[in-house]
């Protein structure tokens, strides 16, 4: 029973623990956002950069409009110096070290000495590590109280922590620097108010550094949610997050706590930075070239631009990556050039193909106009011959009537019975009809005889005799090519029997090469197709 009931407690215990690390992770739609953040915020970094600019102008306006050995100098100056921090480091110390000479003429030793305590923590930046090390340790520090102790535990907790990074590669002389970080920040902890953000950055990195990556997560995922994000804490506890996740293999959590860090970074106008530098190493690895190379780029400048030399020696460690992503995103952009050029090129070889088809089809429709042309001035003729073969069957039909007329007035109507008897007068109107219809026609289709002959068996070819335009034969497929197809028209018009005109119709199919089509090719003659 008691087994069972402690059993109970454990999971009652254990249980917000396990609610908070399910609250705790982070998915790849959670990576992605950070780095768009990250994308975001680098495309606005110069409009944070002016706005702590502003405020460094706006602070030497007020230092330059008091008096010389007025007090009021002395907070102003450290305003400015602490602006000053992380954006541009060799004016932080002067200004620190302008602020100290200005206290001890003013009689202000706590205030000396808290300029000199700040000067000490951004020298190792500069690259005046040992300098740093030697004004900290001639400090008495068990005689400083209060407010004064908790700034020289700070100040010298950084300035271990720095001299440290310069040793990441000698593991005997990075420990003891550490050690010496640690055991500071030991004191700083038992020693500053519960519940303050510093009191929880600190505790969570003593934590950290101490080998307790749980509790340190725990405590700075729980200041993260009470702070704003662009803020330097919000920074660092971010980093310290980035690292714990990073040594458990947590690709997706390393890599969004290093984004938020450098957002806040970023939003905060911070230079003297390691987050960009670490997330655009960590992108490479992962292949996002880049935002790899925008990434270490920048890092590059910011620490060039606040004259960081531990910075620019920490990213020239980093130069190989940079020039690798350099390369990688140079080959990118070339691939995509080629394909550019190249899509181009398709593009104008289709672009030329149809202006060749254009221009055929233009050439094509000016030959079809042209035609077409050619056709409405053949009709004109068409309608002129078959106006002027009206008339003459008009003339020749009133000239016939007065003759009849006459004739029969006269008395003489078997001269008219022997006329029309004869037959005479119809053949000489028929040949009239057919020279008049012979011209006309061949005026549309000048080569059709040569187009018959060409559908005909070359022993079969129609020879027409001296003077002749077209023959009967010609004249019937003639009709056809105009449409008149019934024989029964075709007889009509040409005053033959129908018997006849199938007779004639009959042989020439038999004088075609292909008899079955012959009629159908007559109908093509000529055609625009």
């Amino acid at each position: 029973m008691k087994r069972c009931f402690a059993l109970a407690v454990l999971l009652c215990l254990a249980f917000p623990g396990l609610m908070l690390l399910a609250a705790l992770e982070v998915d790849a739609p959670d990576v992605d956002s950070a780095l768009e953040s990250v994308d975001r915020e680098l495309s606005r970094r110069d409009v944070y950069l002016e706005m702590r600019s502003s405020c460094i102008d706006s602070l030497n306006r007020l230092i330059n409009e008091l008096p010389r050995r007025d007090v009021r100098r002395l907070d102003l100056i450290m305003r400015l110096g602490d602006c000053y921090t992380g954006y541009l480091t060799d004016s932080a110390i002067v200004n620190y070290e302008r602020g100290e000479a200005l206290s001890s003429r003013l009689g202000e030793p706590d205030k000396a000495l808290n300029f000199r305590l700040k000067r000490i923590a951004v020298l190792p930046v500069a690259g005046f590590g040992s300098m740093a090390v030697d004004m900290f340790e001639s400090i008495p520090l068990d005689s400083l109280t209060g407010e004064l102790r908790l700034v020289a535990l700070e100040s010298g907790r950084q300035m271990y922590s720095y001299q440290a990074s310069f040793f990441m590669n000698y593991r005997d002389e990075y420990d003891r620097w550490l050690d010496k970080a640690i055991e500071l920040q030991r004191q700083l902890v038992d020693e500053l108010p519960a519940g303050s953000e510093k009191y929880l950055l600190n505790r969570g990195e003593y934590f950290f550094l101490t080998g307790k990556p749980s509790e340190a997560k725990a405590v700075l995922t729980d200041l993260l949610d009470s702070i704003p994000n662009n803020t330097n804490v919000a920074a660092r506890a971010s980093h310290i997050i980035s690292s714990i996740s990073k040594n458990r293999g947590d690709e997706d959590s390393h890599i969004y706590y290093l984004a938020k860090s450098a957002v806040a970074d970023i939003q905060s106008a911070t230079r003297e930075m390691v987050s960009l530098q670490e997330l655009g190493i960590a992108l490479y690895d992962r292949q996002e070239i880049e935002r790899a190379y925008e990434c270490l780029s920048v890092a590059l400048a910011y620490a060039v631009e606040c004259n960081a030399s531990m910075r620019m020696l920490q990213t020239s460690e980093a130069l190989p990556v940079i020039t690798a992503a350099h390369r990688d995103a140079l080959s990118i952009n070339r691939r995509r050039l080629y394909f550019a050029i190249g899509a181009m090129a398709v593009l104008l070889i289709v672009v030329v193909a149809v202006l060749i088809k254009l221009r055929k089809e233009m050439t094509h429709m000016k030959s079809l106009q042209q035609v077409l042309a050619n056709a409405n001035r053949v009709k004109e003729m068409y309608m002129s011959q078959f106006l002027n073969l009206c008339t003459i069957y008009m003339n020749k039909l009133n000239q016939f009537c007065k003759i009849a007329e006459r004739k029969i007035s006269t008395g003489h109507a078997d001269d008219l019975y022997k006329m029309t008897k004869s037959g005479r007068f119809v053949e000489e109107q028929s040949q009239e009809f057919y020279d008049t219809f012979d011209r006309a026609f061949l005026h549309i289709y000048p080569t059709f005889v040569n187009d018959v002959n060409a559908l005909l068996k070359p022993e079969e070819v129609i020879v027409l005799k001296d003077g002749e335009m077209l023959n009967t034969d010609l004249r019937i497929l003639a009709f056809m090519r105009l449409g008149v197809e019934e024989s029964i028209r075709i007889a009509q018009v040409l005053n033959y029997s129908v018997h006849t005109i199938y007779a004639y119709r009959n042989r020439l199919k038999n004088r075609a090469v292909d008899r079955e089509n012959f009629e159908a090719d007559i109908m093509k003659i000529g055609s625009l197709s």
